[in-house]
């Protein structure tokens, strides 16, 4: 059904038709949004009795991984916001998801247009001109709410797009945090098998001089030779390693590998503190539960998008101009001309096209309301797997320290008793196979907590905070 109906008195404005819209304005359709609940979690299982203190706002100044105390580290991970392609990525869909926001606004106000036009043309012998020009305004009331709804779900999906950005980003901090940790271990490992290389190496030559001076056999300086040789193999696996990382490291910053290095450097082992705090906090730390739930408001307002299909569209429409057979005539009272309508369209059949829509709009509002639940469970889990493996990692960091230090005890012991001949060099070969084991053990171990640590602020959302307003934000 298509009504209009044109005024062409002065006694009828357009406030009639105005009036006539607006009087039913407010109407919106659809399901008001409301946070749907999720599991009352109020405290974390593997926290119990034994998180240290740290200050409340400890992950929320920002730049968190200044709490690892390396300068090198603070220096690398400013760069991320500035150079890293996926962060420019995120960024990019950021501000096209603004753009988004602002273009359907503007579908609240009226379109105005300028037109105008000259035609000549001849009939019956007669030539004549055509001159027009004017100006004409459409306008949509928002009567069912359907533009509101518009403009308020790609508000949502804008602040989950922010959400996102905060993701990508916390994602490539951590990223590069583990990967410049592991350097830095690998580099400690490297000194530590550089010592005990040259400690092998003088262990070579002894068992040599005793081989020439008749006192050992053969075997043991092949033995000597055979754990050196294996011992030097490893560290310069250890370099093909380092080379990785620090490939990784560049391409995290923005560089081409060819063009980065970063020299080796004295390990800080600093483990930091991290500040857990209740689990509903994590609704609000985590970037990507607040961009889940930005979503599922996205998603709300697709359906009260869809049922008001089931409604007439009531546009407004004016135009206002002047047409004449001479230029000079255009602008003349006389040659005026306006026009001012309400138009109303009313779908009366289509075979169940619009309620199919609504019912996926609820399906799609459903899909958006189990993700988001399970974002929530996925992050508690996270949290008490990193909880649970750094209450581990101290413990097992305890006693691989206790068992390094034995093991070194036992290496000198079993040497110097094969210098005396109380014992054959294979014992030898063992207690130093042992004790270093143990040693790279144990930097392994106070690594792996440096990691976890990594993982855990990661978890808990790094120094990200979602605002009162639902607008995510981006330290």
């Amino acid at each position: 059904m298509h009504l209009k109906k044109i005024f062409h008195s002065s006694r009828s404005p357009i406030f009639t038709a105005v009036v006539l819209a607006l009087s039913i304005n407010g109407c919106a359709v659809g399901p008001t949004y409301q946070r749907p609940t999720v599991p009352d979690v109020n405290h974390f299982k593997e926290a119990e009795g034994w998180v240290p203190a740290a200050p409340a706002d400890a992950l929320e100044r920002g730049p968190w991984w200044q709490l690892f105390g390396d300068p090198v580290l603070d220096q690398l991970a400013a760069r991320i916001q500035v150079s890293n392609q996926n962060v420019a990525a995120a960024v990019a869909s950021y501000a096209q998801a603004r753009a988004l926001v602002r273009q359907q606004r503007a579908s609240l106000f009226p379109s105005v247009t300028l037109n105008g036009g000259a035609s000549r043309g001849s009939g019956t012998g007669h030539v004549s001109n055509n001159f027009q020009v004017g100006m004409g305004a459409n306008w949509e009331p928002d009567v069912w709410g359907r533009l509101g709804r518009t403009i308020d779900s790609a508000s949502a999906s804008a602040q989950a797009s922010a959400a996102d950005l905060a993701s990508a980003t916390l994602s490539a901090q951590g990223e590069l945090a583990v990967n410049y940790l592991s350097l830095r271990q690998t580099d400690t490992q490297k000194v530590l098998l550089d010592e005990t290389i040259a400690a092998y190496k003088r262990a070579l030559q002894i068992t040599q001089n005793s081989y020439n001076a008749g006192i050992s056999a053969k075997t043991d300086v092949l033995q000597a030779q055979t754990q050196l040789a294996s011992t030097q193999s490893t560290a310069a696996g250890l370099m093909s390693q380092r080379a990785q990382l620090e490939h990784a490291i560049a391409v995290l910053v923005g560089e081409a590998p060819g063009n980065f290095s970063l020299a080796p450097a004295a390990w800080q082992p600093t483990v930091p503190e991290v500040p857990v705090g209740l689990p509903s906090t994590l609704l609000q730390r985590r970037p990507d539960i607040a961009a889940a739930e930005r979503r599922m408001a996205a998603a709300n307002e697709q359906i009260g998008i869809a049922k008001s299909a089931y409604y007439p569209n009531l546009p407004l429409s004016a135009s206002y101009g002047f047409g004449a057979s001479q230029v000079a005539d255009l602008f003349s009272a006389a040659s005026s001309v306006w026009a001012i309508g309400l138009s109303a369209t009313q779908l009366l059949f289509n075979a169940g096209a619009t309620g199919a829509k609504v019912e996926g709009s609820e399906a799609a509002y459903a899909q958006t309301v189990a993700q988001y639940r399970q974002t929530v469970l996925t992050a508690f889990q996270n949290v008490e797997a990193q909880l649970a493996a750094t209450r581990v990692l101290l413990t097992q960091q305890d006693l691989l320290r206790q068992a390094s230090q034995a093991a070194d005890q036992v290496e000198q012991q079993v040497l110097n008793r094969y210098r005396s001949g109380q014992v054959s060099y294979t014992e030898v070969i063992t207690a130093q196979a042992t004790a270093l084991s143990a040693r790279r053990a144990l930097v392994q171990a106070m690594a792996d907590r440096q990691t976890t640590a990594v993982a855990l602020i990661q978890s808990l959302g790094g120094g990200w905070q979602a605002s009162a307003g639902e607008t995510a934000r981006v330290p």
